[in-house]
């Protein structure tokens, strides 16, 4: 069967599944394969829970008129998005970076929803499984796609731009995540540049952060950008006018106040206001949108429980966002401060060297205390006696129900894999 047919049994299913545990019926169902499981082996079962057709790799017995026999899945998941995507022909705009890129995601969304009807990428599905399902979501009611992309290796970028071939981009930043398989810093540029490379071939439009000078650089000179800055070089000004305890911007005489923490969300405010100037949004539609905006899914949230305050940012992390947090905590006046930081994953070869730096930048704080949970940060436990140290965050919530934290403020961060946001109930 060929692209062209199977998307028209797309078009007229429910959707697509790629799980038997979550199945709609109507759906078609693609068969994919990971290092634990293949889809292969439940597709009899897909059928029989109601899906319309199954796409599969490896031949069944009995055969079923509904299976639909490719040389491979995942190829053919790819191809029938990109050839959804072209279909579609609207705007889509592609946001990647090292931090920062899911609540740009957000923003944008909360802003350009205002005017249009859009759809963005769900939760984490921002890799080369997860793209595609996002473009397949959107239909002929979709007026602008928004895609996050993620990326851990060389190339992937690349690969995701050819699925969803977007017309825009944006970079928010280039950091220090995923050196394990970027290699190095220069690795991560590289990479997190696919994104422009591609647009710069493809005549599409960047948004450049014009105040940062490794992106300025990437995009050489590139005419199709638009910039913005808190300077006058730039398409949009954007003036940071309060950063504590919440960024507050102006744009020209339209004060807008948002519900993020620190100055390094000022870059990801800024960007979702750049793009509703160029896609013609009024500065009092853009406020609405960005003031609506509350992050959740523990990304940035304040909580307020007992007598602490609790800025829970524990959806990531890696060196970069790590030393932003800690430098927006100490800028935070008037409270007693306390640091609990898990350990960063993927950082490869420079783990050991990130993590006691990690923990000599808040040794140069003047926090109240400073707790390191997981082995990364466990190994350079004789280097320093003035934090607390715990292998996993059943030990910390061990201490910290027997010496409870009162009337302070308290930073939770750490990688996803840690899952800090189970020291709440202690906090």
């Amino acid at each position: 069967m060929n692209i062209e047919n199977l998307h028209q049994l797309f078009l007229s299913a429910k959707g697509i599944s790629t799980d038997t545990r979550s199945v709609t019926k109507g759906a078609l169902f693609f068969a994919l394969k990971g290092k634990n499981f293949n889809g292969n082996d439940f597709a009899k079962k897909a059928l029989s829970s109601g899906v319309s057709y199954c796409i599969i790799d490896e031949v069944q017995a009995p055969t079923d008129k509904r299976f639909i026999l490719v040389d491979d899945v995942l190829q053919t998941l790819q191809n029938l998005a990109n050839f959804h995507r072209k279909y579609l022909g609207i705007p889509i705009i592609a946001l990647t970076g090292s931090n920062g890129k899911t609540t740009t995601k957000e923003l944008v969304n909360a802003v350009l929803t205002q005017q249009f009807n859009t759809y963005a990428t769900q939760g984490n599905y921002n890799n080369h499984i997860g793209v595609p399902l996002t473009i397949l979501q959107m239909d002929k009611t979709t007026e602008i796609g928004i895609v996050e992309m993620g990326a851990n290796h060389i190339g992937e970028i690349a690969q995701l731009c050819q699925i969803a071939d977007p017309n825009y981009g944006y970079i928010t930043n280039f950091g220090k995540a995923h050196l394990e398989g970027f290699g190095s810093e220069e690795g991560v540029v590289k990479a997190k540049s696919e994104l422009y490379n591609y647009l710069k071939q493809n005549n599409g439009t960047i948004f450049l952060n014009n105040e940062d000078k490794k992106q300025v650089k990437q995009v050489d000179d590139y005419q199709n950008i638009i910039s913005f800055s808190s300077k006058k070089n730039s398409d949009h000004i954007i003036k940071l006018q309060n950063e504590l305890p919440f960024v507050n911007v102006k744009v020209d005489d339209v004060y807008i106040q948002t519900n993020l923490l620190g100055y390094y969300n000022f870059t990801n405010i800024a960007a979702a206001i750049s793009m509703g100037l160029y896609f013609k949004l009024e500065l009092d539609v853009i406020k609405i949108g960005i003031e609506s905006y509350v992050p959740k899914n523990n990304r940035s949230q304040i909580i307020e429980q007992n007598s602490n305050t609790i800025i829970l940012d524990a959806y990531n992390a890696n060196p970069t966002s790590v030393e932003a947090a800690l430098q927006n905590l100490e800028a935070m006046k008037g409270y007693q401060k306390v640091v609990i930081l898990g350990d960063m994953f993927e950082l490869g070869s420079d783990s050991s060297s990130e993590h006691l730096s990690i923990i000599s930048k808040v040794n140069d704080f003047d926090f109240t205390k400073a707790y390191f949970v997981g082995t990364h940060f466990l190994k350079h436990q004789q280097e320093f006696t003035f934090a607390h140290f715990f292998k996993n965050v059943e030990d910390i919530k061990t201490h910290f129900k027997d010496t409870p934290i009162k009337d302070t403020l308290v930073l939770v961060k750490g990688s996803r894999g840690m899952a800090l946001e189970q020291l709440l109930p202690v906090l």
